[in-house]
């Protein structure tokens, strides 16, 4: 009788526990980086997201550093390079999207300081689901060699 009561007040603990969203929870940054810029003006963050687990959906993007993130894509078209917003960007299941040079990127406008050599751009990710992603964008002259400056930041649930 004695470790009845422990054992029913742990899966009462364990019941009560906040449940995490299990493909929030696989969704890691790899190798963010920004390049620098002027205070006032636009800045860029780079990365790669990989999703180890069901797919999800980027919604948006925020950093105390700028005004507001937005998300767009470049394309060439006629030998001219189009950007254009996108509100929303899937990760795939058991996949990625990657935000390079020439391609998908975040715009960050109205920056309230220039971004520096070296400086940490801090960011939040948020995705459909619910979940969020601190990322830090390193600001360096070129994008990381592949194995090089490999930062995992892995999403979360509020209050996990």
């Amino acid at each position: 009788m004695k470790l009845a009561l422990p054992v029913a007040a742990a899966a009462l603990a364990l019941a009560a526990a906040p449940l995490c969203s299990a493909h929030a929870a696989d969704v890691e940054a790899v190798r963010p980086w920004s390049r620098p810029a002027a205070a006032g003006g636009n800045g860029v963050g780079y990365v790669t997201l990989v999703n180890h687990g069901k797919a999800d959906v980027l919604t948006g993007a925020q950093t105390p550093l700028a005004e507001r993130v937005e998300m767009h894509a470049s394309s060439m078209a006629g030998g001219v390079m189009r950007m254009a917003p996108e509100a929303r960007v899937p990760v795939p299941a058991d996949g990625q999207v990657s935000f390079a040079p020439g391609g998908r990127h975040l715009m960050l406008i109205g920056l309230k300081r220039p971004l520096k050599l070296g400086d940490k751009v801090p960011a939040t990710l948020k995705f459909a689901s619910g979940a969020s992603l601190r990322v830090e964008f390193v600001v360096q002259a070129q994008a990381p060699a592949a194995g090089m400056d490999h930062m995992k930041g892995m999403a979360h649930m509020p209050g996990m």
